[in-house]
């Protein structure tokens, strides 16, 4: 069992600790109070990510392959010459994609829009710490 401190399981869900503490009163995930600080385990709470990580529905009418969508707002366009450079606030993370200026001038982006980014790709990168939690 990987287990998870309750204040870094609220940072990893991007909810407060309180909200980690009221999961654990309401059964929704269990404490262990093994070892010096209460943790939970972090298969569960994996699980609960992906309960919670619904994205939103945005109307296409379209079934699709690519399952790493990020829905946010459009907070940059640099347009240079022919291409154009545009960043999105998704959540806690920021995305940015290179383009054409044209394909940004037709999907009309500009700070402020709802855009979703789609990643696919065939490299991901996974790192962890050295010292185990």
């Amino acid at each position: 069992m990987s287990a998870i401190r309750i204040r870094d399981a609220a940072t990893l869900l991007g909810v407060s600790d309180d909200t980690v503490r009221r999961w654990i009163a309401s059964g929704v995930l269990e404490q262990s109070d093994e070892g010096p600080v209460a943790t939970v385990d972090g298969a569960r709470l994996a699980e609960l990510a992906r309960e919670r990580a619904a994205a939103p529905d945005d109307g296409a009418p379209v079934a699709r392959s690519a399952r790493n969508r990020f829905t946010g707002l459009v907070t940059e366009v640099i347009v240079d010459g022919v291409m154009a450079q545009v960043t999105l606030q998704c959540g806690p993370f920021e995305v940015t994609s290179l383009m054409s200026a044209q394909s940004a001038r037709e999907l009309e982006l500009e700070p402020g829009s709802v855009a979703t980014a789609i990643v696919k790709s065939t490299n991901v990168i996974v790192e962890t710490t050295r010292e185990k939690r």
